[in-house]
């Protein structure tokens, strides 16, 4: 089945709205493993807005399934990454004004930086990923760079409705195909909620779904648990549609 990641940036954005030391996204974190997520990851943006440097330290050290950091690619957050300690890294676009990421990495234009930083964190043992838009050339730049995964941007997709949705989703069927062809394994997240994550889950060569918001939103109703648990009743669901 495909593997189900709990981004937790967004338990910090509500600490960090009162800079409290509650609630804890660490204890959040746990809760995920408990009900069976197989991954966490988090975002250490440069502006510091949810994720801090000790939520990072923390999560290395208390959680027991990998953990995946996103992170751009200025030199402090790549500096930063290479002493984390992740299991895996994704590397992201960051924009100063932006609510949350507005889509993929221009890994053609950063093709110069990429061909430091992806070797760097590889030989640090981590699993390298470049979140990326469903598009040939970006998948093409992306298997030059050396790293293991792409993760496929879905907020296109999410945000879209009608047949609008299907257009973005047989981008994002046609792109999962491509990456594989060229040597890239395919991760997907961005905007994915218990209503539109059956069709993505189904993308062929798919191995990991990264979702924050959704549950995070969601446990706020019945728990992190049973939030957790109920997205993963919905990914498993679809795996057994034809």
């Amino acid at each position: 089945m495909v593997r189900l990641h709990v981004n937790i940036d967004h338990v910090a954005t509500v600490r960090q709205a009162r800079r409290e030391a509650f609630p804890d996204p660490v204890r959040f974190a746990l809760e995920c493993e408990a009900a069976g997520a197989l991954g966490i990851t988090c975002h250490l943006r440069q502006d510091r807005r949810h994720v801090q440097d000790d939520d990072v330290r923390r999560l290395r050290a208390e959680i027991g399934t990998l953990l995946n950091l996103e992170c751009s690619l200025h030199p402090e957050m790549v500096a930063i990454a290479l002493e984390s300690g992740a299991d895996a890294f994704c590397l992201v676009p960051e924009n100063r004004a932006e609510i949350t990421t507005e889509g993929g990495l221009d890994v053609v234009r950063e093709a110069s930086r990429l061909a430091d930083v992806v070797p760097a964190l590889t030989e640090r043992g981590g699993l390298v990923s470049l979140f990326v838009d469903p598009d040939r050339a970006q998948l093409e730049a992306g298997a030059r760079t050396g790293a293991a995964f792409v993760e496929l941007h879905t907020g296109a997709y999410a945000n879209a409705t009608g047949a609008a949705r299907e257009r973005e989703l047989a981008r994002l069927v046609d792109a999962a195909r491509a990456a594989h062809e060229l040597g890239l394994r395919v991760n997907a997240g961005h905007g994915l909620d218990e209503d539109n994550v059956g069709p993505i889950a189904r993308l062929p060569w798919l191995e990991e779904l990264n979702i924050g918001f959704a549950i995070v939103a969601q446990s706020l109703f019945i728990g992190v648990r049973p939030a957790v648990g109920s997205m993963l009743q919905r990914i498993e669901a679809a795996a057994t549609v034809a």
